[in-house]
């Protein structure tokens, strides 16, 4: 006897992947790794020259000796000693809070304030609606009270 394979697995895999969600996710994946690279030109190109402003250029330099005697080769790798990195984890900290902000104020805060201004939009709509509805509502019942004071008035003179 063979055993067939639960088509019910590959239904949900395939229902996965054509979520919204899953493509939602991969489309912000392929911006976000674009929009790294911008990030940092940004603090290749504007923050390292302002920091180079103080110091060195190349926020990769800046490190301190932990144990010494720390000695570091022509292309920058460590020979002898412990060295820590603080430039490196200085420059990833400033990309960080560049992307963090840009996100912020260029995404999260706009469409933040469209969804408010479309929430308002639709509790006025439902608000002018409400009235409308209690207005016909009114005039439904003069209407009756109309038709019943004819009829009452239509009896008597029968």
């Amino acid at each position: 006897m063979s055993e067939k394979k639960d088509p019910g697995v590959w239904a949900g895999f395939k229902a996965f992947l054509t979520r919204g969600n899953v493509i939602d996710l991969a489309v912000a994946v392929v911006i976000g790794a674009a929009f790294t690279n911008i990030v940092n030109a940004v603090v290749r190109g504007v923050i390292n020259p302002l920091v180079g402003a103080i110091g060195t250029k190349n926020l990769d330099s800046y490190r301190s000796c932990l144990k010494g005697p720390c000695e570091v080769a022509a292309d920058g790798t460590v020979t002898s000693g412990v060295t820590i990195l603080w430039g490196s984890v200085l420059g990833a900290t400033l990309s960080f809070v560049i992307t963090a902000a840009v996100v912020y104020f260029l995404m999260v805060l706009p469409m933040a304030k469209y969804l408010a201004r479309v929430e308002a939009q639709r509790k006025a709509k439902e608000g002018t609606r409400e009235l409308i509805e209690v207005t016909e509502l009114e005039v439904l019942k003069e209407i009756r009270d109309a038709l019943v004071a004819q009829r009452g008035s239509g009896h008597s003179e029968s």
